[in-house]
């Protein structure tokens, strides 16, 4: 589909910021003045990782949340509450267990007023245009997971809304199932046989957005502000293959890993400073396993971020929390979509076990400022010990309780298998083995 730049869009997302603080008080900021039109024939999709604020966005969009700041206007209307003309595919299939497949996709028109004939009538050619002829009367037990998001759709498009959003609505199913399921979707699409002017999709998977979509919105993290914004001029169908498919791939996964600008954030892909940084979790196993994929042929230390999640099947929440951590351990380099392990790295992969375990704590106690600190307390002690609250209470000085807790459960796995201290789960206490 072809957008018309003289139509006033259908949606207008301006300077839009969502809060979430106690009693009143300002707190977290997930979504910071976020601004962006949707127009007629166009899927746009928003893309980022984990905690990026997508999804709640996407709820904003639909009146289901209300914004701390700024508004969303549909059709030239201020957004509410839920509007009629917008309708919502979820992540999870939402289905009602005790309603067959034409019970729940009636259950909308239903709630609005329709008649019983009419209700009957629309519902069964929507499943007819989902793909579900013939299993009007299945139970959702009784039908598989794709069949199960292919009733959310029906559901979603028995309304005739004039806006479709999708929050990763094919992120609870296997691979071929969400591939069959998206290229179906993308044909009744191109073929214009759904009922619907424009799709806003929330994504972390970035060949699913360059496949999909006609403009990519990629969103930064902590707190969710607007990174880019990519056209795709492609033509449906697309070829994954396409060396200019390909090209947009490698464009946005080299966008999605650069450094900050140093004038503006911290160091680094995680927020933060010093003690302060927020890690993720990551296992030293999974870790050490990237190590050695990277250092193995067909990659010999350097590998191509697409090609490697490819080969991994990782999603980019997956993978990039990993491939992050090493450059922060000084074990890897991110450059233009590319991971290249660095002369520690591939001394890493060629280690025997202790080797390894020596060379993991030494870089943890160089460059993660939250082991630096827990080693300090731990030397200048008479006792060698500390409990776990004294850093968790710190941590929360800079972040928000679970950013705290995950963090200190990260930096405890990793010190632990660097060796460089003791954990005792039972009394909650951080030691040390062999003090000095």
């Amino acid at each position: 589909m072809v957008e018309n730049s003289r139509t006033p869009p259908l949606l207008a997302i301006n300077n839009v910021s969502q809060n979430y603080g106690r009693g009143g008080e300002k707190g977290a900021t997930v979504l910071d003045r976020v601004s962006l039109t949707l127009n007629e024939g166009e899927i746009v999709g928003l893309l980022g990782r984990s905690g990026c604020g997508k999804s709640t966005l996407l709820r904003i969009v639909s009146g289901l949340n209300h914004p701390s700041d700024g508004e969303v206007n549909y059709r030239g209307e201020k957004v509410v509450g839920p509007v009629n003309g917008i309708a919502m595919v979820f992540q999870s299939f939402a289905l009602f267990p005790w309603l067959t497949v034409l019970a729940n996709v009636e259950l909308g028109l239903r709630a609005k007023g329709v008649s019983e004939a009419d209700a009957r009538k629309r519902a069964l050619q929507a499943i007819d245009i989902i793909g579900l002829d013939g299993f009007e009367n299945a139970y959702p037990k009784e039908i598989s997971g794709g069949m199960r998001q292919r009733v959310g759709f029906a559901r979603a498009l028995v309304v005739a809304p004039s806006i479709l959003l999708m929050d990763e609505p094919f992120s609870a199913l296997d691979v071929l199932t969400a591939e069959t399921l998206r290229t179906d979707l993308l044909d009744l699409w191109v073929e214009g046989r759904m009922p619907i002017k424009s799709i806003l999709m929330v994504t972390h998977n970035i060949e699913e957005s360059v496949l999909m979509c006609d403009r990519i919105i990629v969103l930064s993290s902590n707190p969710g502000r607007i990174a880019a914004e990519i056209r795709v001029t492609l033509q449906h169908p697309r070829n994954r293959l396409d060396p200019e498919f390909r090209q947009l791939v490698d464009q946005i996964y080299a966008l999605m890993t650069r450094r900050p600008d140093m004038a503006k954030a911290s160091p680094g892909a995680f927020p933060g400073l010093g003690v302060g940084m927020a890690l993720p979790t990551v296992s030293t196993n999974t870790l050490a396993g990237m190590i050695e994929e990277v250092a193995a042929p067909p990659y010999d230390g350097k590998a191509d971020l697409p090609a490697l999640a490819d080969s991994l099947q990782l999603e980019i929440d997956d993978l990039f929390p990993v491939a992050e951590t090493l450059q922060l351990l000084r074990f890897a380099e991110l450059a233009e979509g590319d991971i290249k392990l660095t002369a520690a790295g591939k001394r890493f992969a060629e280690m025997d076990v202790d080797q390894r375990k020596k060379l993991f704590g030494d870089h943890l106690l160089s460059y993660v400022p939250l082991a630096q600190r827990i080693r300090r307390v731990l030397d200048e002690r008479p006792s060698h010990h500390a409990p776990a609250t004294r850093f968790r209470e710190e941590l929360e000085d800079y972040m928000s309780e679970d950013y705290a807790e995950t963090t200190l459960k990260s930096v405890t796995t990793w010190g632990r298998y660097g060796e460089i201290f003791a954990y005792d789960e039972s009394t909650q206490s951080f030691s040390l083995e062999n003090p000095q």
